[in-house]
């Protein structure tokens, strides 16, 4: 429900707002944020359903299970910072060449 509410604010962006002004920025967050909590989703799914890392980590408290988590938050905020900066298209309807 969480992702959903989040790319609704990413769809609101994109096509009502067209990325202008601080919608731009606002896009790309809400981007990776809802990139983010599915890929969450999947480390708490995988470490339920696979074998190997049910017995790492059974009831998910554990470090190996905490460690995951971690990198992959830090590589979804050094992802998010660089789409950020980096994030330099048109907005929709501006005047194109051909």
């Amino acid at each position: 429900m969480i992702s959903l509410v989040v790319l609704t604010i990413a769809l609101l962006a994109r096509y009502a707002f067209h990325l202008v002004g601080k919608w731009r920025w606002i896009y790309v967050v809400t981007a990776v944020m809802a990139l983010y909590l599915n890929v969450f989703v999947l480390v708490v799914q995988s470490f339920l359903k696979i074998p190997a890392l049910k017995a790492m980590a059974p009831t998910q408290t554990e470090p190996p299970f905490l460690v995951v988590q971690v990198i992959v938050l830090v590589l979804f905020i050094g992802l998010g910072i660089f789409a950020v900066k980096r994030f330099r298209s048109e907005p929709m309807g501006a005047a194109q060449t051909a």
